[in-house]
């Protein structure tokens, strides 16, 4: 497995975790655009569209096909809404979930090969040591990732995302959410611990390494190269089936369980979810085909 699997799961899999495409050529994104498709009947339109969670400013995705299913979807659906006006659900998942008494200290659960690049960054974290013993092995890894991002000069801001929450939002049109942000949490905190380390591991690369393995799979989501996306996702996830499983599997079969309920409603909605649940067997796409949908690439 790549050192750097966790940003790139985190990256099209966690609304909560952004991530990065600053280094995503811009001659590349001229030539196509990223996925989007239709499940559709008789009365109900239903776009996927599969995101990373946070690009550069100065990456133009939005295209006039794109441009045309937002205007005509009546509401937008995303994995999780984190609001920042109003953060009290997400602090109580953190306390919920992030914490745990009696845990060994945090330098006991990487290699020992791996334990001053881990104390360097818990110092430029801005946190202790001592409260990183406290924290679980998969939400120490989320405080270091996040790092990773600051430090190749990554906005939160900038996702598809919260720009299309925002215009919707503006719209007057409602922003719901496939997951609380308990539940996505839920989702990491079931890890078995070595998968757990394993994210904790990759987090602790240097910015150089962290440009170099997120740009194949951020190309690929730029182009629209929905087999490149998949298979950087098969590569990462080959030697942890209990992470295809909690992180890919079982989220994808509820949301496909949870488009055919919408489908049963006329009118027509956005779903914009990380563009590895829309990649490759066993996908959202790949389900409800199988399940006999109507599915149509539109870009």
């Amino acid at each position: 497995m790549m050192n750097g699997f966790g940003r790139r799961l985190l990256a099209a899999l966690g609304a909560i975790f952004a991530a990065c495409a600053a280094f995503v050529p811009q001659a590349a994104a001229a030539r196509n655009a990223p996925a989007l498709w239709t499940v559709s009947d008789s009365d109900t339109t239903i776009y996927l569209f599969g995101t990373i969670h946070l690009l550069p400013h100065d990456l133009k995705w939005q295209t006039p096909a794109f441009d045309h299913a937002k205007a005509k979807s009546q509401a937008l659906v995303i994995e999780t809404i984190v609001d920042p006006d109003h953060p009290q659900p997400y602090i109580d998942a953190i306390r919920q979930l992030g914490f745990a008494p009696g845990l060994p200290p945090i330098t006991d659960r990487v290699p020992a090969a791996k334990r001053d690049a881990l104390l360097r960054d818990i110092a430029k974290t801005g946190l202790t040591q001592v409260q990183f013993d406290q924290m679980k092995t998969w939400f120490a890894a989320v405080q270091l990732i996040q790092l990773q991002f600051k430090e190749i000069g990554l906005n939160p801001n900038e996702g598809p995302e919260t720009v299309l929450r925002e215009e919707f939002t503006t719209a007057g049109k409602p922003v719901e959410q496939l997951e609380t942000i308990a539940e996505q949490f839920g989702y990491f905190d079931r890890l078995p611990e070595a998968a757990q380390r394993k994210l904790l591991e990759g987090a602790l690369e240097t910015p150089d390494e962290v440009r170099k393995e997120f740009g194949p799979m951020l190309s690929a989501w730029t182009v629209g190269d929905v087999k490149g996306i998949s298979n950087s996702f098969n590569h990462d996830l080959s030697d942890s089936p209990e992470m295809r499983s909690q992180l890919i599997k079982r989220r994808n079969a509820n949301w496909v369980a949870w488009i055919k309920r919408r489908m049963k409603q006329p009118g027509s909605i956005m779903v914009a979810v990380g563009a590895g649940h829309l990649a490759g067997q066993d996908s959202v796409v790949d389900q409800l085909k199988r399940d006999g949908l109507h599915v149509r690439r539109i870009q």
